[in-house]
């Protein structure tokens, strides 16, 4: 890969890359809490268009506990859909809609195409956590109302 980050006033091309390798390291090792650093939390909140939930350990929670709130956030990194900003809505974050994303444009963008190697499979893997979620629940719900598998 060239190099492909330029400077900008709050971010250097060389913390650029340390975004995205903090980033590759996180997506790639199945989206482990002790992976997601405090420096791509703070790119994740100052620049992709995410709150910050009040801390890191608040954003993963929100993120990565629960199996539709993971494939939400990934939506907005995966290539194959509209890239839309998750909390905001919208595209500014990516497509160089404004003077303080096209700064963050490159970054954001080599985020999206790294995305790409590891998206499908965090988004089946948690595609499959969520239905096995929805069918215990629903088994649950089934005894509690009296449907349950040994129902008469």
């Amino acid at each position: 890969m060239a190099n492909t980050f330029t400077s900008v006033r709050f971010m250097t091309a060389g913390e650029k890359w340390l975004v995205l390798s903090a980033w590759k390291r996180f997506i790639r090792n199945g989206l482990r809490q002790e992976d997601f650093s405090e420096r791509l939390y703070k790119h994740l909140t100052l620049h992709c268009s995410f709150i910050a939930h009040y801390s890191r350990a608040g954003f993963y929670q929100h993120y990565f506990t629960e199996s539709a709130m993971t494939l939400k956030f990934l939506s907005q990194f995966d290539q194959a859909g509209p890239c839309w900003s998750v909390e905001y809505g919208g595209e500014d974050w990516l497509r160089n809609g404004n003077d303080v994303s096209r700064e963050y444009y490159d970054i954001n963008g080599m985020m999206v195409r790294v995305g790409a190697l590891f998206i499908p499979d965090l988004q089946a893997r948690s595609k499959e956590a969520l239905k096995e979620s929805d069918l215990t629940l629903a088994k649950v719900l089934l005894e509690k109302h009296g449907y349950g598998l040994n129902a008469k």
